[in-house]
């Protein structure tokens, strides 16, 4: 094919697993165009677990052919093929390819010769045991030495799904076929069986079953619509956040949800997130953006008056929807929308006084997520990416700095930390809080971000006790994050079985029969005067079926209601996630519910 170079990974930092899984791909990709020859190729990278192909194929592909590609690939493996690195110049690889009808990697090519100044192209060869070329990918590296090393129990074809190429809802539409593949058959299995758990868990279903959100495609995909129970859910949790910020020191603020072009420009997010802004223009030729983030707004706020060291910090807080132009593609039910609600705060202070905002915002999250059930936060101090700095607002100096603060609050807190570089926002490192859900899953939730960039962008500054201007510096604090996201996470997570003081109904009253029907309208009257929100579920079906759609809809307690209950002012109460029966007195419901609720325990106290 070309010059023969040094069989050497040049993705140095691949661990094993990553080059398996890229390995991987390129028996997939020469499988499918074994099968289907006139396939046209274009990508296959390693991701978390496995990796994926975007083909173009000339008839429709779906996971009904996988038996077979399967088959192909276990045959492919078998030969235990080998790689052979080798380097061609660009033109010369562009021949190659054409003579193939491959304009994918032809374009490929030219990006990298038009964007990287490349003078060698990479290609890596699988040689059969025959010695000759069996199949070719222009690719950097990263594999293992033989296809021996690929257990053919350990990977599975998982599903297909449409793409854009270079993501790009203009271009031409392939289809993605990704691949499940672990070290191991037993690491496999685990995550299968992780993955029919996930389907029973999916928020999107379990959205429709409890009756949480809604989407409308007359209003449009990405926007959800709130029910009455889901919203009522938004409230109590938006509402607890709100309670922990108040009582250090946040005050409530309002902002617009539109926003001259000029206010982004400044705050660098015009040409940041170009491609993700609603533009508007006015009928006077103005041009407006729904808001993508509240930040470069509370600026505004703060530097509408001269502020004195004595008066800071400012901290505000609120939540508010912002919008962003997700490609459709990549919507998911409430992971990924286009309108979401940020509980977000912003903390304008000394450089003196960053630690203690910081462990102050780091109380808030330790006792919400404890409240909602996470027993444990991990933390990433996410760091920018020097090798691509380019895509950070300020100086090298600032960012070492900031990210020297970050470290040291870390430490002072006694925590664990791992460091990830690339992850950063582009105006400032970040703490961000992890969470492990019920099934293993690791998500992203709280964040806290230093920013040293913004204050400088718009001159903010206080006077000192000199009387001079000192430059300020910028906390940003999410605690949920998006409201959306983080529900999408929980109802997962929980599986729909909210602690009792998040349900949106907390008992569910059912009468055995007609008669006791009064009887339990009185109850539901007394519990909902109490504060307690209730439903009564009329004796209009059986008994087994009212209790079964009381589980279904996952509300917390069951309350059954006979003769005995009424003579002996008693209640049965049905704890729906232990499965446990037990009859207490009203009066003990009452008061043991309450206290529940007032401490925000995790667990129901009664069954």
């Amino acid at each position: 094919m070309a010059k023969k170079a040094p069989n050497q990974d040049i993705v140095g930092s691949m661990d094993d697993l990553a080059k398996l899984r890229h390995s991987l791909a390129h028996v997939l990709a020469q499988a499918v165009t074994k099968l289907w020859p006139d396939t046209q190729i274009t990508i296959g990278p390693p991701i978390d677990t496995g990796c994926y192909y975007d083909f173009r194929f000339s008839s429709p592909v779906s996971d009904a052919d996988f038996p077979k590609i399967e088959k192909e690939m276990k045959k492919i493996i078998y030969q235990a093929q080998t790689f052979r690195r080798d380097e061609l110049s660009p033109e010369d690889a562009k021949s190659y390819w054409r003579a193939k009808n491959q304009p994918f990697k032809v374009e490929l090519i030219e990006d990298l010769v038009r964007n990287e100044n490349v003078q060698m192209v990479t290609h890596y060869v699988n040689i059969g045991a025959d010695g000759k070329a069996a199949f070719a990918d222009l690719c950097r590296g990263g594999h293992v030495e033989s296809f021996k090393e690929i257990p053919v129990d350990c990977f599975k074809l998982m599903k297909v799904a449409g793409s854009y190429w270079r993501g790009d809802e203009t271009r031409e539409q392939l289809t993605r076929v990704y691949v499940a593949a672990f070290a191991t058959k037993e690491a496999l299995d685990a995550h299968l069986t992780q993955l029919e758990e996930a389907a029973k868990r999916d928020h999107r279903k379990l959205g429709r079953e409890l009756d949480l959100f809604t989407f409308s495609e007359l209003v449009g995909p990405g926007l959800p619509l709130w029910t009455p129970r889901g919203t009522l859910l938004r409230n109590l949790l938006d509402g607890f956040v709100w309670e922990l910020r108040q009582a250090k020191g946040y005050m409530k603020v309002s902002i617009p949800h539109i926003t001259k072009k000029e206010l982004y420009e400044t705050s660098g997010h015009w040409q940041k997130f170009a491609d993700e802004l609603f533009r508007i223009t006015t009928r006077e030729g103005h041009e407006f953006a729904m808001k993508p983030m509240n930040c470069p707004h509370h600026t505004q706020i703060y530097a509408h008056l001269p502020r004195s060291y004595k008066q800071l910090p400012q901290r505000y807080a609120e939540t508010t929807t912002c919008y962003r132009d997700e490609q459709t593609g990549e919507l998911h039910g409430l992971s990924r929308v286009r309108a979401f609600a940020q509980d977000d705060a912003h903390v304008f202070c000394r450089t003196v006084q960053v630690e203690e905002e910081f462990l102050r915002i780091w109380d808030i999250i330790d006792t919400f997520y404890t409240a909602v059930g996470f027993e444990k936060l991990d933390v990433r101090l996410s760091l920018h990416d020097p090798e691509h700095f380019e895509k950070y607002l300020g100086t090298q100096e600032l960012w070492h700095k900031a990210e020297d603060a970050i470290r040291r609050i870390a430490k002072d807190r006694g925590v664990a930390y791992v460091e990830a570089q690339g992850e950063a926002a582009f105006y400032g490192p970040k703490v961000d809080f992890m969470v492990k859900d019920s099934i293993g899953r690791q998500w992203q939730v709280a964040t806290i971000q230093l920013d040293i960039n913004m204050p400088d962008r718009f001159d903010l500054t206080c006077q000192n006790e000199a009387g001079e201007k000192e430059r300020i510096v910028m906390i940003h604090a999410a605690i949920m994050g998006s409201i959306e996201r983080f529900l999408s996470i929980y109802l997962e997570h929980t599986a729909g079985h909210f602690p009792l003081w998040l349900a949106p109904v907390q008992a569910a009253i059912i009468p055995v029969a007609p008669a006791h029907e009064q009887a339990a309208t009185e109850l539901g009257m007394k519990l909902l005067e109490k504060g307690l929100r209730v439903e009564e579920m009329h004796a209009d079906d059986s008994l087994g079926k009212r209790v079964r759609e009381g589980e279904l809809q996952r509300i917390p307690y069951l309350l059954v209601m006979g003769d005995k209950e009424i003579a002996d002012q008693t209640v049965t109460v049905r704890n729906v996630r232990t499965k446990k029966q037990v009859t207490v007195p009203v009066s003990e419901f009452i008061a043991t519910t309450l206290n529940d609720v007032a401490q925000r325990k995790v667990e129901a106290s009664i069954g």
